[in-house]
């Protein structure tokens, strides 16, 4: 792991040379963020808390678009094939965007081809319908080992609530009928109403039904409790299963390499100075149930490394790879070490 790490950063060195001797960029007409995932969800929610830091800093509208479909990866796609101006940037877990070519949904892509800004740190939560007779993760572990099936409602099986229900499985036992909508909050929606029985959405994308009484978690796929102001603390996933692996889901905003350099080294300067100190995503993160831990470039691609080994060799693990992430330089066989 800590060798494809050194050699992923190496390469994120590589992509905008010039950053330190770079000019100022200023930007004279909108720039283009695109969410590949429908309003409300976990990606949405952080970008458009983003997205007027950085139209103040850079003095040019930032515009939110959204743009679902095909688990994020019509989005990104569309991002890939903008020119590379610097005025189209995507948002997106992190995770997806290195494992889109693993997974069959784009061709030929990495993480190498973004330079990432981090903000915050997700966490899965497993809820059930506020109706359910599940009283606690053990009972929903033992349903999902019994003859009939739950239902969860997820963003599709490349989004962060179907890892997460695949990871379940994989370390529980046992399965889950997914059923998938657009994005996490439609996801969320669907459990709250009683379209699924449970969700394994972003604690984020349910905070709210949880607050409302319409869902009830059970469990946070982490290895500490999960606080949100004005909700009790939810237990750890490592409660029931010790040995899950539970790396931090980091989002963020990418910007596709190829840009004038001076894009990315006022956007660095911006999110040094501005985003990291930002008292709106600390409120956010406290009422979301998110980690404010804000990065950029090489330390960012450092710090999301481990939840992008873990997913990549996990669809391989799950039979969902089409491409060996070693064709990217992920060496499954040594992260496993």
């Amino acid at each position: 792991m800590k060798s494809f790490a050194r050699a992923a950063l190496a390469a994120s060195m590589l992509t905008v040379p010039g950053l330190a001797l770079a000019a100022d960029w200023q930007p004279d007409r909108p720039i283009n963020i695109i969410v590949p995932w429908s309003a409300g969800g976990s990606t949405d929610q952080v970008t458009r808390v983003v997205a007027p830091i950085l139209e103040e800093a850079l003095g040019q509208p930032v515009v939110v678009v959204n743009q679902p479909g095909a688990s994020g990866a019509t989005g990104t796609q569309a991002a890939l094939d903008a020119e590379r101006d610097g005025y189209t940037w995507t948002a997106n877990a992190v995770a997806n965007n290195a494992t889109y070519a693993i997974t069959g949904l784009i061709d030929d892509t990495s993480i190498g081809d973004y330079r990432i800004y981090l903000h915050v740190a997700n966490v899965p939560v497993v809820s059930v319908n506020a109706d359910s007779d599940i009283a606690d993760m053990g009972a929903f572990l033992e349903a999902m080992k019994g003859g009939e099936t739950p239902t969860v409602a997820t963003a599709g099986v490349n989004s962060s609530g179907g890892m997460a229900l695949a990871a379940l499985k994989e370390s529980g036992g046992g399965d889950g009928r997914m059923i998938a909508y657009d994005g996490g909050a439609p996801a969320a929606l669907a459990a709250a109403g009683g379209e699924a029985l449970a969700t394994t959405q972003l604690a984020s994308e349910q905070a709210e039904l949880i607050k409302a009484g319409k869902l009830r978690p059970l469990a946070a796929l982490a290895d500490r409790p999960l606080e949100i102001e004005g909700i009790d603390p939810i237990p750890p996933i490592t409660n029931w299963l010790p040995d899950m692996n539970v790396s931090a889901d980091y989002f963020g905003i990418l910007i596709p390499v190829g840009a004038p350099d001076e894009v990315y080294a006022t956007v660095d300067k911006v999110w040094g100075e501005k985003v990291m100190n930002s008292e709106e995503f600390k409120k956010y993160a406290r009422e979301r149930g998110a980690f404010f831990d804000p990065s950029f470039g090489e330390a960012a691609l450092e710090k999301a490394m481990p939840v992008i080994i873990t997913e990549a060799c996990a669809r391989v693990a799950r039979d969902e790879a089409v491409v060996d992430p070693s064709t990217y330089g992920i060496d499954c066989a040594m992260a496993a070490e």
